[in-house]
Order: structure tokens, then C-alpha cells, then sequence
């Protein structure tokens, strides 16, 4: 249960005035709606403080262009009514605190230590949306229960001034949320988010967060021209993707995605998604994926300058999915430092589309078996310019499948260990450099095939069992070679 700290006077050094909403009428037993209370009390430089008990809400509390203001619950419990008994005021507002808005923020929130009973029929509301210029806090917010009434998510999170910066922590929403139509609002295309960021301007951090299967993302944090810092936490079997980062220097680190249920509608859950923003990094991040295509990475529209580092990717699936998926529209791409392991019905490790900016994989391990379905190399590389160095595959699954397919112009393959069962590497670019690796078939085939429609590749100082197939029209040029 969400906590804080037990004597409202420590607070009194940051607020002016600091209520016991109880001492001014407040019923802690949840029989009685607590919003006309919190109406009459709030003001600047205040904080509202809530020992313990249960709070029954069932309308919106509205507080926008507000200085210094606080809600803190020791022991609380905050018990939201039903749909059907929930006032929404004629348009929506299926909301408990909604404090700040757009064109009328806030200034310094703090919202901390409450816990949120959602575990009878048709619950589920938004907690809190907010949008604050500069000084948002919220912390230890533990939602128990089901979101299945149909209405928006339970978290939204903005910060608008530039210079402005945010902390959510240890919000959690483990169990979920219903598709819309399943839901009594039915309402929402697909149905709730977990928490939304789509306008952040500002630095807003979410630390050590956990969100279950939404329907419509967990972490939607993209589409603001802010910057996004995730630290930590646990995003699990959303629909459409569990953690989607944009903004301007953003990353994700130190967290763990998984995706381990079906979802009933069919859609991909994609781990991480990667779009609208620059300089965009995963860093030391446990992606997990065990649903048919649904990849554990996705970089598309938008995403410049993305890095993914030190992390490892696990795809086990019985059907073809990608591990790591770069789209035609994403931008220059690095893969450092990091462990895949592929063991799925087919397709490549990472898929890498045809598209204006180069990708650069370094000290890269794929490991793994899929049957040739599809694409049948481990890496897929149909860009220009990209660079595969000291990468090390160990890939088979059955008769055609290969480490590494180029088709790129002007490509390096610097170092490095490929296995697979059929030609290790298979050239299809032109202007191709290898040097330093080692090529192995399984099968006894040439280590590396360079197909006819290649040309001006040069190989050096390699070992490539069983030889080099030489289709191209120019043939290979180079020195130094074992076979």
C-alpha cells in the first residue's frame, strides 16, 4: 500500500499550510465522496495529507495554475467509484485529479503515497493527469485491480516548460487493463495506456515503474519535444508496444520488457519502440519476447541518432519474428555491446530495411536456431554505408541458413565469427570490404558466397572455410586469405 510519512508536520518546512483532510471533514471509512473537501482546501503553498483509510471518489477534483501544492497519503487508500456511479460531468472526465492543464499548468506538484483500489466490476479511471511547468513529483502510487471500465489509463504526465523537469516513481499498475469493447465505456480505440507522456516539453524521469498488459502501449512517451529518462522497472504484454520513447535525448536503462502472453486480438506487442526523436538509447535493458511477431526492439519513423547497448534480447517464438527490427523510415542506427538470442519459427535476428542512414553493429553475439521461413539469414542487411564490426554469430535451424545477408553498397564486415549452415556470408552489395573474419558452413558449403549481381568486393586477411563462391562479374580482389 502506497505509503508516506506518518507525521504531516515534516512538511511543514515546504508548505505554508499543511490539512489533515480528515480534520476538515474528510470521511476515511469510503463511504463518502472525499471531492467536495479537497475543493474547499486546496490552495497554494498547501498540502493536503491523508492518514490513514479508505477515500471514496466519485467525481473529477480540478486544480490548474497552482503554486506549490500537495497530496500525500500515509497508509491511504483511494477507492474510485464504479462506472456507472462516477460523475463525469457530461464529458469524459473519468478522472481523479486532474491538476494542471496545458494552457494553465501548475507549478511544483507533489502526489505521493496511495494506494488505489480498482478489484470491484467496472473500475478503472486515470489517477491523475498532469501538467506542470516545472517541479512534478509523484511517487508511490500502487494501483491494485483490473482496469475494466473503459476509460482512459491511469496515468498522464506533461511537463510544459522547456526548462522544466518531472519525476514519476514507483507508479505501478500490474494488472492491466480491458479492451474497450470488453468494457462498459467501450469508448477508446483498443481501450487504456498504461501512463501517457505525448506532450512533454520538458525532462520528465520515470523511475522504477511496473506496468501489466494495456491494451494501447504501457509507457507511451513519445510524440514531445522534451526529453524522457526511464530508469528502471518492468513493462509487460502491452499491445502495440510496451515502452515507446521519442523526444530529444532520450533513454531507457536499466529495465526489464517482457512479452510472454498472447494477446487475444492478435497484435504485435512490440518490447521497445523507437520513433519520432534524436538521439534516442536503450542501455542495459532485458528485452524478452516469447509471442509471435512481436520483436523486442523496433526502431521506426522519426528515431535519429538511436542507440542500443549493452543489453541483452531473448526472442523465443514458434513463429517468424525479428529480434531487432529497423524500419525503412528509421535513422542512423548502433548496436553495441550486446546479446541476442534468437530461437524462433524463422526470420532474421535483426532485420535491417533499405533506408537513407547507415547502421553500425559492434561487438554484437547472436546465437540461436530458426528454420529457413522467410528470410534466412541471422542478420538482414539491405542498407548502405553500415558496418559490422567484431560481430559474432552462431546461427542454424536448417538447410539455407545463413549468418549474414548484404545487400548494401559500400559496406564493412570488420572481424568477427560466422557460423551457419549454409554460406556463412552472402554478398549481394557492391563495394563491400571484409576483413578479419571467419567464415564457417556447416554443411560443408563455402564459408562466403558473393552472388552475380555483386561487384568491387575485397576480401583480406580472413579464414573462410571451404572457400570463396565467386559469382560476380569482376571478381573479388584481396590478399592474405586461409581456406
Amino acid at each position: 500500500m502506497g505509503t508516506a510519512s506518518a507525521n504531516p508536520s515534516e512538511y511543514e518546512d515546504n508548505y505554508g499550510t499543511v490539512i489533515d483532510v480528515t480534520d476538515v471533514g474528510a470521511d476515511n471509512d469510503g463511504d463518502e465522496s472525499i471531492t467536495p473537501i479537497l475543493r474547499e482546501h486546496a490552495d497554494d503553498d498547501t498540502l493536503l495529507y491523508f492518514p490513514p483509510g479508505r477515500y471514496y471518489m466519485d467525481e473529477q477534483f480540478r486544480f490548474t495554475g497552482f503554486d506549490n501544492f500537495g497530496l500525500v497519503g500515509d497508509d491511504a487508500e483511494l477507492v474510485p467509484a464504479n462506472y456507472h456511479d462516477f460523475d463525469d460531468g457530461g464529458d469524459g472526465n473519468y478522472r481523479l485529479f486532474r491538476l494542471g492543464v496545458h494552457y494553465d499548468p501548475g507549478h511544483a506538484l507533489r502526489v505521493e503515497g496511495f494506494t488505489v483500489d480498482q478489484t470491484r466490476d467496472d473500475t478503472g479511471i486515470r489517477v491523475i493527469e498532469a501538467e506542470v511547468d516545472d517541479g512534478l513529483m509523484v511517487r508511490d502510487i500502487e494501483i491494485i485491480g483490473r482496469h475494466d471500465s473503459g476509460t482512459f489509463g491511469p496515468g498522464r504526465f506533461a511537463v510544459t516548460d522547456p526548462d522544466g523537469e518531472g519525476l514519476v516513481e514507483g507508479f505501478e499498475a500490474p494488472d492491466g487493463a480491458d479492451w474497450s469493447g470488453d468494457t462498459p465505456s467501450d469508448a477508446l480505440w483498443r481501450g487504456p495506456t498504461g501512463i501517457l507522456c505525448n506532450q512533454n516539453e520538458g525532462t520528465m524521469t520515470f523511475r522504477d515503474c511496473h506496468l501489466g498488459s494495456f491494451p494501447d502501449n504501457g509507457l507511451y512517451a513519445a510524440n514531445g519535444s522534451g526529453s524522457i529518462q526511464i530508469q528502471g522497472g518492468r513493462f509487460q504484454n502491452s499491445t502495440g508496444a510496451n515502452v515507446r520513447l521519442g523526444g530529444n535525448n532520450s533513454y531507457i536503462q536499466d529495465a526489464t520488457i517482457v512479452v510472454d502472453l498472447d494477446d487475444s486480438n492478435g497484435i504485435a506487442q512490440r518490447g521497445l519502440r523507437m520513433e519520432e526523436g534524436t538521439l534516442l538509447v536503450a542501455r542495459n535493458v532485458d528485452f524478452q519476447t516469447s509471442v509471435g511477431e512481436s520483436p523486442a526492439i523496433w526502431i521506426g519513423h522519426g528515431a535519429r541518432y538511436c542507440y542500443v547497448t549493452d543489453s541483452t534480447v531473448t526472442a523465443r517464438t514458434d513463429d517468424p519474428t525479428p529480434a531487432i527490427s529497423i524500419r525503412d523510415s528509421a535513422g542512423q542506427t548502433r548496436i553495441k555491446r550486446t546479446n541476442i538470442e534468437h530461437e524462433v519459427g524463422g526470420g532474421p535476428a535483426i532485420k535491417i530495411q533499405d533506408g537513407d542512414d547507415p547502421v553500425y553493429l559492434e561487438d554484437v553475439t547472436i546465437t540461436g536456431d530458426a528454420p529457413t521461413t522467410g528470410t534466412r539469414a541471422a542478420i538482414e542487411n539491405k542498407r548502405d554505408g553500415c558496418e559490422f564490426r567484431s560481430v559474432n554469430v552462431n546461427h542454424g535451424g536448417g538447410w539455407g541458413r545463413r549468418a549474414l545477408a548484404n545487400r548494401g553498397k559500400d559496406c564493412l564486415i570488420y572481424e568477427g565469427d560466422y557460423v551457419s549452415e549454409d554460406n556463412a556470408i552472402v554478398d549481394d552489395g557492391a563495394g563491400t570490404w571484409i576483413e578479419g573474419v571467419s567464415a564457417r558452413s556447416r554443411s560443408g558449403n563455402e564459408g562466403l558466397r558473393i552472388t552475380d549481381d555483386a561487384k568491387d568486393i575485397y576480401v583480406k586477411k580472413s579464414n573462410i572455410e571451404n572457400g570463396i563462391e565467386d559469382n560476380s562479374s569482376d571478381g573479388y580482389d584481396g590478399w592474405g586469405n586461409d581456406f
